[in-house]
């Protein structure tokens, strides 16, 4: 420990004695491997990484594993040799590099190998983007392969993996398919962690010499695994409702959620350069009128006074209108415009297959037009199924024709209604060519 560090006791309250804690007795038997790491990480960013440098490439020479001073001097030219000094003191100064006055060589000290193995695999996985479950699922594996499980790690483990199922159920409770795609996504990148985490477990509670408590985490983290499990379908289903549930900008076939994803994918910039073509000046409040500011005045000043006064009653109970007349009206239309349709074997215009004599009529049979070959109609036992299931195709060109002796519709789409089997008829050519004469 630094000089300059206060005393251990000052951390405590008076009437405890430190060593009496049970918690504080792994990290004071510990005290040896962990001044490597105070030495290691003690001090600024840079000093931290060129020290972990330097102690790596010590390291890596498997072959050769002691180090003369001339081949440090010739390995780390690229450093300047006043900082290297530096740096190879501290490590000498704390254990970490040990030199062999003999054979005048330096070798790392067993220590420093135990730190190097353990930051050699944190950064296997720092490139990874759920580090934390794979980087702890490795340790309880490693752990278990040699028969050393580590119950603090287990503990790590477990509160991991319910951490990621509280991450989970936040995103489906937050209605939000974004969030539940990410969600789903890390769901199955995490998979093969989880499922490696679970047989670690299930080795541990199936051996009869396990511990009680080492036990009863290992059952833990096995339960857990299986409410991840149940997320899987959760996901699916949850999506599955979402994309019922996306509203389609007209006929464009686009959605609210591709446009979502579209600005999602543009930067700052160029949401402001797009608004700024969309909004070239502030828009004008014209919503605040003298009208406005004077009905809010005269129910402050009038209204709320008087309706304190006022007495209301309920209107009259009246009988609602019948709907059943109105369903029957409608039915009858549709069969009849079924009959119509039905009659169809050439292309013919909306005007000829929709237009009747008055507007609601025709207004009707327009909008039903939507059910030809629609799937969901088709399961209706009802008119509606045998009008989706015509034989028509619709083709609509965007344009109006005009109906101007009509004496309630003025004007109708324009678009044709053409049979699936329907075959254009050949026209015969009316270019005739005479024989040219035989030539002796």
């Amino acid at each position: 420990m630094s000089e300059s560090s206060p005393p251990f006791a000052d951390f405590f309250q008076t009437k405890i004695a430190p060593e009496e804690l049970p918690m504080l007795q792994p990290l004071l038997g510990a005290r040896d491997l962990l001044g490597t790491f105070i030495a290691l990480f003690r001090g600024g960013e840079e000093e931290v990484i060129i020290r972990l440098l330097v102690l790596r490439e010590i390291g890596a020479r498997a072959d050769a594993p002691r180090w003369s001073p001339q081949d440090l001097q010739q390995h780390f030219a690229y450093l300047n040799p006043v900082k290297l000094e530096t740096v190879l003191k501290r490590l000498r100064e704390h254990g970490l590099l040990i030199w062999d006055g003999d054979s005048g060589l330096y070798e790392l000290s067993d220590p420093a190998r135990a730190a190097l193995a353990s930051l050699s695999t944190l950064l296997g996985f720092a490139s990874k983007p759920d580090l934390e479950l794979d980087y702890l699922t490795s340790q309880v594996a490693a752990g278990q392969s040699v028969g050393q499980v580590s119950q603090e790690a287990m503990k790590h483990l477990l509160a991991a993996l319910n951490k990621l199922y509280q991450e989970f159920t936040d995103a489906l409770e937050s209605q939000s398919e974004i969030r539940i795609q990410a969600a789903q996504g890390k769901l199955e990148r995490v998979w093969q962690s989880v499922e490696k985490a679970t047989a670690v477990a299930r080795t541990i509670y199936t051996d009869d010499a396990t511990p009680g408590d080492l036990l009863s985490t290992a059952q833990a983290i096995s339960l857990s695994q299986s409410r991840l499990l149940n997320l899987m379908g959760t996901f699916k289903r949850r999506l599955a409702q979402l994309q019922q549930q996306r509203v389609h900008l007209g006929h464009s076939g686009l959605t609210t959620h591709d446009i979502t994803q579209w600005l999602r994918q543009r930067s700052q910039n160029e949401l402001a350069h797009f608004l700024f073509e969309q909004l070239p000046v502030l828009p004008d409040p014209v919503f605040v009128t003298t009208d406005e500011l004077l009905d809010v005045a005269e129910f402050e000043l009038i209204d709320k006074d008087r309706s304190q006064e006022a007495t209301f009653e309920l209107p009259a109970a009246t009988t609602a209108q019948d709907t059943q007349i109105q369903e029957e009206v409608s039915l009858l239309a549709a069969t009849r415009f079924f009959e119509r349709l039905t009659d169809i074997d050439k292309p013919t215009t909306l005007g000829e297959a929709l237009v009747t004599n008055d507007y609601a009529t025709t207004a009707y049979r327009l909008s039903l037009l939507s059910l030809l070959g629609d799937p969901d109609s088709e399961v209706d036992h009802s008119i509606v199924a045998d009008l989706a299931a015509l034989p028509l195709t619709l083709e609509a060109s965007g344009e109006v024709e005009l109906l101007p002796e009509h004496p309630a519709v003025s004007r109708i789409s324009l678009g044709r209604l053409t049979p699936k089997n329907y075959v254009e008829p050949e026209v015969p050519s009316t270019d005739e060519t005479s024989p040219s004469p035989e030539t002796p």
